[in-house]
């Protein structure tokens, strides 16, 4: 039996704000913003989520976009993943994304993937520092793996099959 992704009585943050950064939950209302920052940056967003990972595709679209984003919201509203739209200072445009899942290794709690579009690439570093300190000092993760990041993503399979 595996444990809960999160502990029952953890409420997961719907926004966290800093400086630099205002996270809020990816969800169909930041659509078009989302498309906008995902299409500009498509080349180099593929890859994100592994090696073999064509998303984003082209060819996607805005309702594409968005029937994605109300899966995102849904599983944040079931708790079994959470993914967060970055925006800027003025909450007018969007930076990126970053999704926190359970881990599919058993020697992590949770995965997280992130990216920043094209235009806003100096704040790449940036964003993973403040995501990684926030889930070290706000949520209930002891072992969490940035796939592609803090572990290459040659360790991050073997890592998948360490049962």
């Amino acid at each position: 039996m595996f444990d809960p992704f999160i502990p029952d009585n953890f409420e997961a943050p719907k926004r966290f704000d800093t400086e630099s950064f205002h996270f809020r939950v990816l969800e169909e209302a930041v659509a078009e913003l989302d498309f906008d920052a995902v299409m500009s940056s498509q080349q180099r967003l593929q890859g994100v989520f592994g090696p073999d990972s064509e998303w984003p595709e082209p060819s996607m679209t805005l309702e594409e976009n968005t029937e994605s984003l109300k899966v995102h919201k849904r599983e944040f509203e079931s708790r079994v993943a959470f993914a967060y739209s970055v925006f800027n200072n003025s909450n007018d445009k969007c930076l990126g994304s970053f999704y926190i899942d359970p881990s599919q290794s058993p020697k992590y709690d949770c995965e997280v993937y992130l990216w920043v579009r094209d235009d806003a690439i100096a704040l790449d570093t940036a964003l993973y520092h403040t995501v990684f300190d926030w889930l070290k000092k706000d949520w209930p993760f002891s072992k969490v793996a940035f796939p592609g990041r803090s572990i290459s993503w040659a360790d991050w399979a073997v890592a998948l099959k360490v049962t």
